[in-house]
């Protein structure tokens, strides 16, 4: 199940934004990479975790980018009107919160690859020992899980378990977190024994998810903004390659993003123009990086000494 993305005019904008009106019982702005995004809603709930998530920025700042989040019968579940000359996005009937913030995020991607030279990648991001390495690929591939992996390690340092932004500084390619907190997994501790505890059994949604701060479990100082990304691993699970770990070439790291939509199922325009931007950005990152595409269908510690052997860390616990 995923959700269907349309794109608006800025008078539809208008009329949307004056049904919502009424019912927009909280606004809050918040700083996503220097950007400047207002969520608009009447749920609590979402506000609450909202504020958990991201960093505060201060009211007084105009708005870079909108989102409204309401229920409407009028329309169908995980529905997202998204009008790309005022950046405001209706987001309609959505109960799963992670993508929720994943289109604010892709809302700022959006905004920072128009104006400002930085691209946005759907993916973690940890640092080691000044080198950043950086992990992608389809939902269920297991970025999330070895991330956290490598944050048993007290060398490893985290800049994002989800998303970042990155941008080119000549031969060298910045990383760039923006979330305050991550939405983690229930499960996580099921993997990886260090993160029991994390987050209180009542505290998790649904979805089986929760906001939580990691830096009660690894300690304040390896949640870094920024890291150079040295390596980049294209995680899939695919049983019938019998290929587990191997080196790509430019052509096929290239082929592999598009082919798989850049990895990132939370981009909100996706015409020839983004297009463009976004295969010379992808081009530009492969040159700056060393890529690798890695087969998870092993057990999730075959997957993590591989990722380490990869980086020159020593084999997992």
């Amino acid at each position: 199940m995923t959700y269907n993305v349309t794109l608006i005019s800025p008078e539809e904008k208008e009329r949307l934004a004056g049904r919502c009106a009424p019912r927009a019982r909280y606004e809050i702005k918040s700083e996503i990479f220097g950007c400047c995004i207002k969520l608009i809603s009447d749920d609590r709930t979402l506000l609450e975790t909202w504020q958990e998530n991201f960093y505060p920025m201060s009211q007084n700042i105009r708005s870079h980018g909108r989102l409204y989040v309401f229920r409407d019968p009028s329309v169908g579940e995980n529905t997202v009107q998204f009008d790309p000359y005022s950046k405001t996005a209706f987001l309609s009937n959505f109960s799963y919160y992670g993508w929720i913030k994943s289109i604010a995020l892709g809302l700022c991607g959006d905004i920072l690859e128009d104006e400002h030279g930085i691209s946005s990648v759907h993916g973690a991001c940890v640092d080691i020992a000044g080198k950043g390495l950086g992990m992608v690929g389809l939902s269920g591939a297991g970025k999330t899980t070895q991330t956290y992996g490598l944050l048993r390690d007290p060398h490893a340092r985290i800049i994002s378990d989800d998303w970042f932004f990155a941008r080119i500084f000549g031969p060298e390619i910045l990383a760039y977190g923006s979330e305050r907190n991550f939405y983690i997994r229930q499960d996580l501790s099921a993997i990886w024994k260090e993160f029991d505890g994390l987050v209180a059994a009542d505290e998790f949604d649904a979805d089986g998810r929760a906001v939580a701060d990691i830096r009660w479990v690894v300690g304040k100082g390896r949640l870094l903004p920024l890291s150079t990304l040295g390596t980049l691993i294209i995680l899939h699970r695919y049983p019938a390659d019998s290929r587990i770990l191997c080196r790509l070439e430019k052509c096929e790291a290239l082929a592999l993003f598009t082919e798989n939509g850049y990895f990132n199922p939370h981009l909100l325009v996706r015409d020839a123009r983004k297009t463009a931007l976004r295969e010379q950005y992808i081009g530009d990152l492969i040159d700056r990086t060393e890529c690798y595409l890695l087969n998870t269908t092993g057990t999730p510690k075959e997957t993590q000494d591989q990722i380490r052997n990869v980086i020159g860390m020593r084999e997992s616990a």
